[in-house]
């Protein structure tokens, strides 16, 4: 098919929900793609944040196809040895105890939500504070836990049980710490609002204030987790434990999962027919995941992430039209002097580097597999784009 026919066919029947780039990509390896013309591309998104290991990784790919050929799927009534090693090797680079497996992170979410006000019904306690800037899903309980009104205005009422306190000030959020708080659920990132880091302090100064409280620590690992920003999941760079964690996006290397992870606490509260998922667990997607795990745990990679997105980072700073960079890792924003972001992003296609955004800021999420040479290659597009504005 050709561009034009897959453009018109996506207009005559797929739901208009998101605003698309000229560019169909139908093939990659690691940190280049090319579409149906050929054209190649410097992928800095790895279809945000979720292929860890880049496009097509060999290894990967044969872990997949190597169990599609066995067995594709199988009802959670019967033990799956993929599923169950997964949980395993899972839980022990995360530090927690037991596994949930479902399908994306807004479900991982809402797991945690449910596993907050089952933690809550004890004292009666079922709010939940999250933070302003905030991006937790897309379903209406997700939405709800979002601090951004605009990502709620279209949908009202959502579920209620949300209050929302500002990050990096701990006074706010012990502020609203009443006896109907069950739970604090934070990204250390954010990742949606703006690539905003939490502060060590407040991250730490979180976990004592909800110890004291009896109330639980979740913190949204979907965007963060797994390598992204150069710890295996980003509160081990902190220094803390959570009692709740959830993750998705890079866990598969490009297949659909989610995961919801608790603490020893925490480790018998659901209970058989409290929570479920037809796809969760399933052993194809696991051996996926199983293999970037494998290769993600490993502290020389982890080390290579900070380095790569230091060097990222640096080079983007030495740039003129840039006024600031701020991330962990390999996830970065960079606010522009002048030019809009959306503009910049549609402009780097074209030139043949693939970038996101979040609010105004350009966003970089890069497979954490990039050599230096891609991120040279991708600069070099980046820095000819916005010498043109």
């Amino acid at each position: 098919m050709t561009f034009q026919e897959i453009k018109d066919q996506d207009q005559s029947y797929i739901l208009h929900t998101y605003g698309r780039v000229d560019a169909s990509l139908v093939k990659g390896r690691n940190a280049r793609a090319w579409d149906t013309e050929g054209k190649e591309y410097i992928d800095f998104t790895s279809g945000i944040g979720v292929n860890a290991l880049g496009y097509s990784d060999p290894a990967w790919a044969s872990a997949v196809a190597a169990q599609a050929a066995e067995i594709q799927h199988l009802c959670n009534y019967y033990y799956s040895p993929q599923n169950t090693s997964l949980a395993e090797e899972l839980c022990k680079a995360s530090g927690m105890a037991k596994a949930f497996f479902c399908n994306s992170g807004a479900e991982a979410n809402e797991c945690a939500v449910k596993i907050a006000r089952k933690y809550g019904e004890k004292r009666g306690a079922y709010q939940i504070v999250t933070l302003n800037n905030s991006f937790h899903g897309r379903t209406l309980t997700t939405l709800a836990a979002t601090g951004q009104a605009a990502f709620h205005q279209d949908f009202l009422p959502l579920t209620e049980g949300f209050v929302y306190a500002e990050g990096n000030d701990l006074s706010s959020v012990e502020a609203l710490l009443d006896s109907t708080v069950c739970a604090v659920l934070i990204e250390t990132v954010q990742g949606e609002g703006g690539v905003i880091p939490m502060e060590e302090a407040f991250v730490q100064g979180l976990r004592k204030l909800c110890t004291e409280q009896d109330v639980l620590l979740m913190i949204d690992e979907v965007q963060t987790g797994v390598g992204r920003t150069g710890s295996f999941y980003s509160y081990q760079g902190y220094g803390v434990e959570p009692d709740v964690a959830t993750t998705a996006k890079g866990l598969a290397g490009g297949l659909p999962i989610g995961a919801c992870l608790v603490n020893e606490k925490l480790k018998d509260i659901l209970q058989p027919g409290m929570q479920g998922s037809t796809f969760g667990g399933n052993p194809v997607v696991c051996a996926g995941a199983r293999e970037v795990v494998r290769r993600v745990k490993d502290p020389a990679f982890l080390r290579e992430v900070q380095e790569k997105g230091a060097y990222l980072k640096e080079s983007l700073e030495a740039l003129p039209q840039v006024e600031y960079v701020r991330g962990k890792g390999l996830m970065l924003g960079v606010k522009l002097k002048t030019g809009d972001a959306h503009d910049v992003l549609v402009r780097c296609a074209e030139e043949g580097l693939l970038v996101l955004t979040a609010k105004e800021l350009v966003r970089f999420l890069p497979p954490l597999t990039i050599t230096k040479e891609e991120i040279d290659k991708g600069l070099a597009v980046f820095e000819k784009v916005l010498g043109e504005l």
